[in-house]
């Protein structure tokens, strides 16, 4: 009989050293990710102030809302479908303008500055068709309201707070234009500061004229749109004048190249209009998602106007990186870097888990938190009756923002090679085929309730997710772009001998 001795395993098969190793290999990678190019903080550089100025825009529209919940359920009942519905149609425009950035950043990629301040010029020249196109809209509001179907006091709010607000179109369509001319190029601390000012703007203003304070009339929910087109007028005075400082005219032509140039027109509404169809279509989707829940009531209503307003602040922030994604993928597909470029897509969307991980487990653990700047001047029965189904519905934005940060880093990355007509065919197919029709089934048809609808919200979110992810895996983005070739320098004549001067 053979008597075998036991013996240690080799070391790393000891649970205390395989996780003192495995440790160890997360730290070096996310060292080396962290000062790799395309790595963790070169998207922070960029995103850093991106997220300070998406995050100012929402807390604009956090506050905006909260001081309209202080005013009257009604008035904040109102505020979502009249802001959602002129969205839905401001956003067309907003997101072919805001393509400029995405030409921007290319032509910063290939090194060719003086391509740069004409395509911003043909950006602001949309702005114009914007703003004729939202001030014919605005005796059809109380039409388009009345068949909604909203109980008579939400909807006289609505329409009003809708015609307002398509006075601020062309503005805003310029003012998104010219950002792309700085964050194209990298300098988003510029649109950071931009951006702030004008939500300063828009808080002074809302307090004053939703209130009636400082000798300022009250005005309710006019006074809230009123304050947000005066601001955003504001804001683009301030971009009008750094876009036109000498050092940017003499690099960039951005006073040279204020000529309408059809050819480059065509080709920003080629790439662009796809875009900002999708941001319509997007909107369009979740416009009739909340005239749907509209349907069942002001509680109902109140209750997912919270729950969509504390999901936008929190949601910001990877606006921000995805924002800071694309911008990188432009630069870099410009220098015909592609590899570059996709890691910096996987930088964004590690940041961006690790980010809605830590938002989704607060939406469930601490949901009064997130509910207590909206009950602060609400009535204690107001309160009560709002709390429970905010509650769940924060369950439901848990579930579904994890798979936002797929939805936004990987159609950022698609849309910054030029990949616009297939998010915006996948937009149209999911919002229809995912949220619209079977919400309008659900609600219409078979009688269901609040939950259902956001179940059919949450489905939409996490198919595009996906979507957009095997898009990006399927790696065609890689050989896009939106610019034109450069033009090949023609050399002068040459003899085919040298000649001799006598």
């Amino acid at each position: 009989m053979v008597c075998r001795v036991s013996r240690p395993g080799p070391s790393f098969l000891a649970p205390d050293r395989w996780e003192s190793s495995v440790s160890h290999l997360l730290r070096d990678g996310v060292r080396r990710r962290w000062h790799a190019e395309a790595g963790y903080r070169e998207i922070l550089k960029l995103a850093v102030p991106l997220i300070i100025s998406t995050s100012a825009w929402s807390v604009q529209h956090f506050v905006d809302r909260m001081f309209l919940a202080w005013y009257s359920p009604q008035a904040v009942a109102a505020a979502m479908p009249g802001g959602m519905a002129s969205f839905a149609v401001l956003s067309l425009f907003i997101g072919t303008a805001g393509y400029v950035g995405t030409f921007v950043a290319q032509y910063h990629g290939a090194d060719r500055p003086e391509e740069i301040g004409p395509v911003v010029w043909q950006g602001i020249y949309l702005s114009a068709a914007a703003a004729c196109l939202h001030l014919a809209l605005v005796p059809l509001a109380g039409p388009f309201f009345r068949l909604v179907g909203h109980e008579p006091e939400v909807r006289d709010m609505e329409i009003a707070y809708f015609q307002i607000l398509c006075l601020g179109a062309g503005p805003a369509v310029a003012g998104n234009a010219i950002s792309g001319f700085f964050a194209g190029r990298g300098k988003t601390w510029t649109v950071m500061m931009v951006n702030v000012l004008v939500t300063a703007v828009n808080l002074v203003l809302d307090y004053l004229l939703i209130f009636g304070r400082l000798g300022f009339p009250e005005m309710g929910i006019r006074g809230a749109a009123l304050a947000t087109i005066i601001a955003t007028a504001v804001g683009l005075c301030v971009s009008a004048y750094l876009l036109m400082l000498p050092e940017h005219a003499r690099r960039f032509g951005t006073r040279s190249g204020r000529r309408f140039r059809p050819a480059l027109f065509r080709r920003l509404i080629r790439f662009g209009f796809p875009s900002g169809v999708q941001f319509f279509i997007d909107s369009a989707g979740f416009t009739a998602f909340i005239l749907l829940v509209g349907r069942l009531g002001v509680t109902e209503l109140a209750a997912s106007n919270i729950a969509m307003n504390v999901n936008t602040l929190a949601f910001m922030p990877m606006i921000g990186i995805g924002m800071a994604v694309s911008i990188l993928t432009g630069q870099h597909l410009g220098a015909d870097r592609p590899d570059v470029a996709e890691r910096g897509a996987w930088s964004g969307f590690h940041l961006t888990l690790a980010y809605m991980t830590g938002i989704a487990t607060a939406y469930i653990l601490l949901p009064g938190v997130f509910l207590a700047p909206y009950a602060a001047r609400m009535s204690a029965a107001d309160v009560a009756l709002l709390r429970p189904t905010v509650v769940i519905l924060l369950r439901f934005v848990a579930l579904y923002s994890l798979f936002d940060g797929l939805n936004i880093i990987f159609a950022s990355v698609i849309k910054g090679a030029g990949d616009t007509r297939f998010v915006m065919q996948m937009i149209l197919m999911v919002s229809l085929g995912v949220l619209v029709v079977p919400s309008y089934v659900a609600l219409q048809v078979l009688g269901r309730g609040l939950y259902t609808l956001w179940a059919f919200l949450a489905a939409y979110v996490i198919v595009l997710g996906l979507v957009f992810l095997m898009r990006f895996l399927g790696g065609r983005w890689k050989s896009m772009r939106v610019i034109e070739p450069p033009v090949a320098a023609v050399p002068p004549a040459v003899p085919d001998a040298p000649t001799r001067q006598v």
